[in-house]
């Protein structure tokens, strides 16, 4: 709101320099007194008038949320005071920044669902309920870590939240500001087994705690930072993670050793980031929040959407299926995939894929054909088993979807109306609840 009224003061104030100017020019007759000053309000005021147009581009680009989208519910949301919260929950509360969520812009494009899609997906009996858009959605498991995910994709994870928790803490590394991104590559043997960490890639945004008067130039000065940085991720950030690991009692810890690729803020200093770096669409990069690569992706924003598209349900539908089996050693890497049709309960088809790592004596054919018969893979069942209309989702907006911890946590909610508090499941499809079902059909 700073921004805006500055920019409306500067406008009004320059406008009337100019014209002043512009009649002292006209009305001086020929005096070189009004003539001289004329000029100079004129020319000033010209010149300060482009500062208005870096501004004005800033302020629609940078300064600004909108939140849109499709949605039929008879509850009421403030979507400013939600999104407000949860800009400052990330970290973004100080203009320095460039974006602050107490004075950042926020609009509302929130519509009504079509009418079109509506009708294919509200039936007359909820069971029956159609899916709400076409697509393949896949799941994906696998047994070299605790959370049956790949090592890569946890290790990159517990290095940003211990990344998150030092700025939090505001000990050391006092520089950091929220955006920050790693990327883990591992080394792996002919057997597919975790060898070892082979490049570390951490990406952090700072401060410019490191001027240009003070280092003897610019480059200098960003070369003194990313030095500094860098040597901070060695000695304080790498070391925390193994420790938090070690903690935890995961032998993750042990693949880092000392002989691994460290970068570092590759492209240089990484002052300007977040939502004033770039414009971020939530979901865009799911290939990575979901797997790491790893596994297979359907496409789509999952993040964005409500529990009746199949996009979102049957991703968590399909991640379910797959941890449990591997779970229940029917195999050690398990790619589930579903595909549905707008206004059909049914899935079209079930897809199975374990890699070779299958260790009952069925093919992934008639994997999946059991599958198929043991669970119940409608859009409202899904939505059902894991509590999907519960206010759940801002949870999964960190370090992804999958491979979070399943928990309980009472809340505040709305329901016909009234408040009510609420015992609610979050990360439900993380859940080993299918295990014991899978052995005894499989027979392990």
């Amino acid at each position: 709101m700073q921004a805006v009224f500055e920019t409306l003061f500067d406008i009004v104030y320059l406008s009337t320099v100019v014209t002043l100017g512009y009649r002292m020019i006209r009305g001086g007759k020929g005096q070189k007194q009004y003539l001289l000053f004329g000029i100079m309000a004129v020319v000033l005021g010209c010149g300060d008038a482009f500062h208005l147009i870096p501004r004005a581009v800033a302020l629609c680009t940078t300064g600004l949320v909108v939140v849109a989208g499709e949605v039929r519910s008879e509850a009421y949301v403030d979507v400013q005071d939600v999104a407000r919260r949860v800009i400052n929950r990330i970290g973004y509360t100080n203009a320095d920044y460039r974006f602050d969520g107490n004075s950042c812009g926020v609009l509302s494009a929130i519509h009504e669902q079509s009418p079109d899609i509506n009708q294919g997906v509200v039936r007359e009996t909820e069971e029956e309920q159609g899916a709400g858009d076409q697509g393949i959605m896949f799941g994906y498991a696998c047994s070299e870590t605790k959370e049956l995910m790949p090592a890569t994709l946890i290790l990159s994870h517990v290095i940003l939240k211990e990344l998150a928790a030092i700025r939090r803490e505001g000990k050391v590394m006092t520089y950091l500001r929220p955006d920050a991104k790693s990327q883990v590559t591992i080394e792996y043997g002919d057997d597919n087994k975790p060898q070892r960490v082979h490049t570390i890639v951490v990406s952090t945004q700072h401060d410019e705690f490191i001027t240009a008067a003070e280092a003897g130039g610019e480059k200098a000065a960003e070369q003194a930072m990313c030095a500094k940085i860098r040597e901070d991720v060695q000695n304080i950030l790498i070391p925390r993670t193994k420790a938090r690991l070690e903690r935890a009692g995961d032998c993750l810890a042990e693949l880092i050793g000392d002989d691994y690729i460290l970068h570092v803020n590759p492209t240089g200093k990484f002052v300007i980031g977040g939502p004033h770096g770039d414009t971020g669409v939530t979901g865009r990069k799911i290939i990575v929040d979901s797997y790491g690569g790893r596994g297979a992706h359907g496409g789509g924003a999952f993040s964005g959407k409500d529990s009746s598209k199949v996009d979102r349900s049957a991703a968590y539908a399909a991640r379910h299926i797959a941890k449990n089996l591997v779970a229940a050693g029917i195999a050690d890497e398990v790619l589930v995939q579903l595909s549905y049709a707008i206004g059909i309960a049914q899935p079209l088809s079930v897809y199975v894929n374990t890699n070779g790592t299958s260790k009952v004596k069925m093919t992934d054919g008639q994997i999946a054909a059991k599958i198929n018969d043991l669970f119940d893979l409608r859009p409202a069942a899904i939505v059902r088993e894991f509590g999907l209309r519960n206010p759940i989702f801002e949870a999964t907006a960190s370090y992804g979807h999958f491979g979070n911890r399943p928990y309980t946590q009472k809340v505040t909610l709305f329901e016909k109306g009234k408040e009510v508090s609420k015992e609610i499941e979050f990360f439900a499809w993380e859940k080993l609840d299918a295990v014991d079902k899978l052995k005894k059909a499989f027979r392990c």
